[in-house]
C-alpha cells in the first residue's frame, strides 16, 4: 500500500463524477473526496509505524524519467491538507446550483489529484507535469462558473493562466539544465549535484519566478485579487486554501536545496520581499469595499509572512512556515465560505450594504468571529502557533524583520475587526438573514474544530514535519 492509491482514488473519482451526470455529481464527488481522506489517514498510520509508503518506478527510459512519489513527513502533511480541505470545499458548495454540475465537480477532483501529485512527486519532470495539470481545472472553473461580467472575468483568468504558465516555463528550463548535469530527474540525484555559485543563482531565480507568481509574492501578485473575486467561491477556496501552498511547499522542497548558495547569499532580499507583501497586502486590505477582495489581500499579507519564514533557512522558519501554511489553508477557506454564506442571502459583497447580521443570526456571527480571530492569530488558535514561530525565526536573522513582519498581526487585527464590525454588527438589516443551515454549520464547525484543536495541541503536525525539514536543512547547509 502506497500513496499512489490516493491519486488513483481522486482520478477515478473525477471520471466517475463526470459520467454519473449532473444530478448525482456533487454526492459522488463528496464520496470520493472522503474516500481519499480516509485512505490518507490509513496511510499516515502506516507511515507512523515506519512502513515505506513511497513509490519509485521507471516510467520512461530515455530520457530517464521515473514515476516517483515521496511520502515523507512534509509530503504527508501537504497531502492531508489537500484531502481534508477538498471534501469541505465540495460540501460547502451544496447550497449552490451549477450548470453542468458533473463538469464542475469532476474538475474539482481532478484539481485535487494534480495538487496531490505536486506535493508527492519526487521526480522533477513528474512534478512539473502535475504542477501544470493543476492549472487547467482552475482555469475552467473560474472562467465558466465565475462571477461578474463575462469579459472582465475572461481577462482576469487569462492573465492568471499566462502569468503562471510563463513562470513555469523558466522552471522547466531549469529542470532540463539540471537533468543534463545529473542524468536524472530524481530529486535525490538533483540534491547531490555540486553546482557553481553562478549556476545556482540562475537555477534559484528560475524557480523563484514560478513560485513567486503562484504564491504570490509582490511584485508578481497583480493577478490575485481579481481572480479571487471573479472565481466562484469554490474556486477561490481551492486557490487560496491549497493551490498557493504548492508554491510555498516547492520553495522548501525544490528551490532551497537545489540552490543553497544563492539562497544564503540573497536571503535578506527574499525575506524583505515577503515582508513587503505583508505590509502591502495589509494596507491595501484596509481600503477594500468588497468583502471578497478584502479577504484576498489579507491572504496576500499572510502568505508574504510564510514566504519570509521559508527563506530564513532555519528549522524554526521552515517549521513555522509549514504550520502556518496548514493553518492558513483552513482559516482562509472558512472566511471565504462565510463570505459566500452572506452572499447567498444578501446577493452582494459590498461591505457598506451589509451589517446587522448579529441580531438575526447569532450562531453564524459567533462562528464568523472565531474565524476572524483565528485569522489575526489570537493565542489558542492554529494561526498563532505558525505566525509566532515564523516571527521568532525572523528575529534570529534580524530583529527588524520580526518587527516589520509583526505588522501582519497589528494591521490584520485592525482591518479584520473593522470588517467584522461593518458586516456583522450595527442595526438590524432590512434584508432577512436566515440562520445557517445544517450543511453550512457542519462545514464551519469542522474548520473551527481544526483551528482550535491544533491551536492547543500542534505536536502531531510538528512531529510529523520536523524530521523531513531537518533532512532538507542538512542538504542546504552541507554546501
Amino acid at each position: 500500500m502506497n500513496v499512489s492509491l490516493i491519486l488513483i482514488i481522486l482520478l477515478i473519482g473525477a471520471f466517475a463524477t463526470y459520467f454519473v451526470g449532473d444530478k448525482l455529481a456533487s454526492k459522488v464527488a463528496l464520496f470520493f473526496s472522503l474516500a481519499a481522506l480516509g485512505c490518507s489517514i490509513v496511510l499516515l498510520n502506516h507511515f507512523s509505524a515506519g512502513e515505506n509508503i513511497s513509490l519509485i518506478n521507471t516510467w520512461i527510459t530515455q530520457p530517464k524519467i521515473s514515476f516517483a512519489l515521496n511520502a515523507d513527513g512534509l509530503g504527508m502533511a501537504m497531502l492531508l491538507l489537500t484531502v481534508a480541505l477538498t471534501p469541505i470545499i465540495i460540501f460547502s458548495s451544496f447550497g449552490n446550483e451549477y450548470k453542468n454540475a458533473k463538469g464542475f465537480y469532476a474538475l474539482i477532483l481532478f484539481m485535487a489529484f494534480a495538487m496531490t501529485g505536486t506535493f508527492l512527486a519526487a521526480d522533477g519532470l513528474l512534478y512539473y507535469i502535475f504542477w501544470e495539470l493543476a492549472l487547467i481545472p482552475i482555469y475552467f472553473i473560474a472562467l465558466i462558473w465565475g462571477n461578474g461580467d463575462a469579459e472582465e472575468r475572461r481577462k482576469a483568468v487569462v492573465k492568471f493562466f499566462i502569468y503562471t504558465l510563463a513562470g513555469s516555463l523558466f522552471m522547466l528550463v531549469a529542470f532540463i539544465y539540471l537533468y543534463q548535469k545529473a542524468g536524472s530527474f530524481l530529486i535525490e540525484d538533483l540534491y547531490k549535484l555540486n553546482l557553481s555559485a553562478c549556476e545556482q543563482l540562475w537555477i534559484f531565480l528560475a524557480f523563484f519566478l514560478a513560485y513567486a507568481i503562484k504564491i504570490p509574492i509582490i511584485p508578481f501578485h497583480t493577478w490575485q485579487a481579481n481572480v479571487y473575486q471573479k472565481a466562484p467561491t469554490v474556486g477561490t477556496m481551492l486557490l487560496s486554501g491549497i493551490m498557493l501552498k504548492m508554491g510555498l511547499y516547492s520553495v522548501i522542497r525544490w528551490q532551497l536545496p537545489l540552490a543553497p548558495l544563492a539562497a544564503k547569499e540573497y536571503m535578506n532580499i527574499f525575506i524583505a520581499l515577503g515582508i513587503a507583501g505583508v505590509i502591502y497586502g495589509s494596507i491595501v486590505a484596509l481600503r477594500q469595499k468588497d468583502l471578497k477582495k478584502l479577504l484576498a489581500y489579507s491572504s496576500l499579507a499572510h502568505v508574504g509572512l510564510i514566504a519570509a519564514g521559508t527563506y530564513t533557512l532555519t528549522i524554526d522558519g521552515l517549521r513555522g512556515a509549514v504550520l502556518q501554511m496548514i493553518a492558513h489553508g483552513f482559516v482562509v477557506v472558512g472566511l471565504f465560505y462565510a463570505a459566500e454564506i452572506i452572499f447567498r442571502r444578501y446577493e452582494t459583497r459590498e461591505i457598506s450594504q451589509l451589517g446587522g447580521i448579529r441580531t438575526q443570526s447569532p450562531k453564524f456571527t459567533s462562528m464568523f468571529l472565531i474565524l476572524v480571530l483565528a485569522s489575526v492569530a489570537l493565542p489558542s488558535t492554529f494561526n498563532f502557533v505558525g505566525e509566532f514561530t515564523v516571527l521568532y525565526s525572523l528575529s534570529q536573522i534580524n530583529i527588524w524583520f520580526a518587527v516589520l513582519g509583526g505588522t501582519t498581526i497589528i494591521l490584520g487585527a485592525y482591518y479584520m475587526l473593522k470588517m467584522f464590525q461593518n458586516v456583522m454588527l450595527g442595526e438590524t438589516n432590512s434584508k432577512t438573514f436566515a440562520d445557517v443551515s445544517v450543511n453550512e454549520g457542519i462545514s464551519l464547525v469542522a474548520i473551527i474544530a481544526v483551528l482550535i484543536f491544533f491551536g492547543f495541541y500542534p505536536k502531531p503536525i510538528t512531529d510529523l514535519i520536523t524530521p523531513s525539514l531537518e533532512t532538507i536543512l542538512n542538504v542546504i547547509h552541507k554546501n
